[in-house]
C-alpha cells in the first residue's frame, strides 16, 4: 500500500442516502464535529444542489475547513459546481456515469457527452483554484478499455482525483484490483475506492484498491448508506493500523462514540456483533473463554476494548461456566462452596434458557442469598 493513504468519510451524504434516514441540520454539525474529534480529516458533507435545510448547514460548515478538508457533492452540472465554488468550497466532487447501462438509463447520453462534459466542468472547476474529484460511476459495468481512456481524459483535464465507484457493489475484490491497477499504471491521477457492500465485499474491495495503488478510500460510520452500504469506518481505521500497520491519524478511542451517535440518527441500533464498536465484541459467556480471560485478557480479545472506546463485559448465560458464578460471588462478597458453585451454575444456565437471554450478576447473587438462608 501507499504510505500516503487517505480516509474519506461519507456519512454525511452517501450514508444519509440509506433508504429512510434523514439529517436535520444539528443532527449533521453534531456527527461532523464527532468525525473531526476523532481525527477524520477529509469530509465529504452534503449536496448544495438538495436546498433547503441541507444547504443551510452546508453554508455554516463552510466556515470550518481549516478544521478538515471538506467536499461537497454535485451532479454534472455546471450551474451545481458554480455554486458550490461560490459558497467558498475549496474542494469539489463531480458525479459523472462511466457504465453504458448507467449513461442510458440514468442521464440518457453518450460516452462522447461523458468525456466532452468531464472535461469542460473539470477545466472550469480547476480555472477556479479547487481540488476537483471526479466518478466514473459503475465502475463494475464499465469496458477496461473505456475505462481506461476515461482516466486519461479527465487526468488530462486537470482533475485531483478520480473515483472508481462500484456503485452496486457486485465486483469481487480480484475484479476491483484490476481495473485500480488498470488505471494506475496507465494514468497519475490519484484513485479513490468507492465500494458498496452488497454482496458484503465492500470492505475486501476497498482493500484490494489499497493493494493496488488507489490513495483514498470512502467509509460511512457504521457503513451505513444506500442498499447494503459501503465500508464502515471503524473496521477500515482499526483493520489497517492493527494488521496493516498503516495509522491514518483515527482517535480510535473515539469509534464507540461516533458509532452509537450515528446509529441513533439513523434510528438503527448497530447490531451487538459489529466488528470494532458492537457491544458484543468485548462480551465473553462462554465458560472456557471466561476462565482464560479471567487469567490473560489476550487469550480471546485481539485488542482491548480502551483502544475502541469499548467496554469489557462478563455474560451470565447458558454457556456460563464455574469461573464466572466463583467472580461474580466474590466480587459481591459472598462466602460458597464448591457445591454453591454447581448450583449457582444450574440456575444460571436454567434461568438463561428460560428467558431466552442473560441474567443479570445481582440476580444471581439474590438467589445465592435465597437458598443459603434456608
Amino acid at each position: 500500500m501507499r504510505s500516503d493513504i487517505i480516509l474519506e468519510d461519507t456519512t454525511l451524504r452517501d450514508g444519509e442516502q440509506a433508504p429512510g434516514v434523514a439529517f436535520d441540520k444539528e443532527t449533521k454539525s453534531a456527527i461532523l464535529d464527532a468525525l473531526i474529534e476523532a481525527g477524520v480529516r477529509w469530509v465529504e458533507i452534503g449536496i448544495p444542489a438538495m436546498g433547503g435545510e441541507e444547504l443551510e448547514f452546508i453554508k455554516e460548515a463552510a466556515a470550518r475547513q481549516d478544521e478538515a478538508r471538506l467536499m461537497v457533492w454535485n451532479r454534472g452540472v455546471k450551474a451545481d459546481i458554480e455554486a458550490s465554488l461560490d459558497l467558498g468550497f475549496k474542494a469539489i466532487h463531480i458525479g459523472l456515469p462511466a457504465s453504458k447501462i448507467h449513461l442510458d438509463n440514468s442521464v440518457g447520453k453518450t460516452r462522447e457527452w461523458l468525456l466532452k462534459s468531464a472535461t469542460e466542468l473539470i477545466s472550469y472547476a480547476k480555472d477556479r483554484g479547487a481540488f476537483v474529484s471526479v466518478s466514473a460511476e459503475d465502475v463494475a459495468r464499465t469496458e477496461l478499455d473505456f475505462l481506461v481512456e476515461y482516466a486519461g481524459t479527465v487526468a488530462s483535464a486537470g482533475a485531483d482525483r478520480l473515483r472508481l465507484s462500484d456503485t452496486i457493489g457486485i465486483l469481487t475484490p480480484e475484479e476491483y484490483e484490476a481495473r485500480v491497477s488498470a488505471v494506475v499504471n496507465s494514468s497519475s491521477i490519484d484513485v479513490q475506492a468507492h465500494a458498496h457492500n452488497d454482496f458484503g465485499l465492500g470492505f475486501a474491495n476497498t482493500l484490494a484498491a489499497l493493494r493496488a495503488g488507489a490513495r483514498y478510500f470512502h467509509v460511512t460510520v457504521n457503513g451505513v448508506g444506500e442498499r447494503a452500504g459501503m465500508t464502515d469506518l471503524s473496521q477500515a481505521a482499526v483493520t489497517l493500523q492493527q494488521l496493516y500497520g498503516v495509522d491514518l491519524g483515527i482517535n480510535t478511542e473515539k469509534l464507540t462514540d461516533l458509532s452509537r451517535l450515528v446509529a441513533k440518527a439513523c434510528k438503527h441500533q448497530t447490531v451487538p456483533w459489529q466488528p470494532i464498536v458492537g457491544e458484543n465484541v468485548f462480551a465473553h459467556e462462554s465458560g472456557i473463554h471466561v476462565n482464560a480471560m479471567l487469567k490473560d485478557t489476550s487469550t480471546f480479545e485481539p485488542f482491548p476494548p480502551e483502544q475502541v472506546g469499548g467496554e469489557r463485559k462478563y455474560i451470565l448465560g447458558k454457556h456460563s461456566g464455574r469461573a464466572l458464578i466463583e467472580s461474580v460471588l466474590t466480587e459481591h462478597g459472598r462466602a460458597f462452596t464448591d457445591a454453591d458453585l454447581v448450583t449457582g451454575l444450574a440456575w444460571v444456565r436454567q434461568t438463561s434458557i428460560d428467558r431466552g437471554g442473560a441474567v443479570e450478576p445481582k440476580e444471581l447473587v439474590a438467589a445465592f442469598d435465597s437458598w443459603t438462608s434456608r
